[in-house]
């Protein structure tokens, strides 16, 4: 799971770019994941420039 902080967030597109699934889609207001694309890499964590974005890694059943 990918939790965006909104009021981090400054939808400059630079998680948009780096996401190898292109899973993530950024509108004016806000940037969405689909999660079902997503396959949990991290690249857009680590290139966000305000730390606005966190992998959450599910714990395995």
């Amino acid at each position: 799971m990918i939790d965006i902080n909104r009021d981090k967030c400054m939808y400059c597109g630079a998680c948009v770019g780096t996401c190898p699934v292109n899973c993530m889609f950024l509108y004016e207001t806000r940037v969405e994941v689909d999660e079902d694309k997503c396959i949990k890499c991290g690249f857009c964590e680590r290139v966000c420039p305000v730390g606005a974005i966190t992998l959450i890694k599910e714990a395995k059943a």
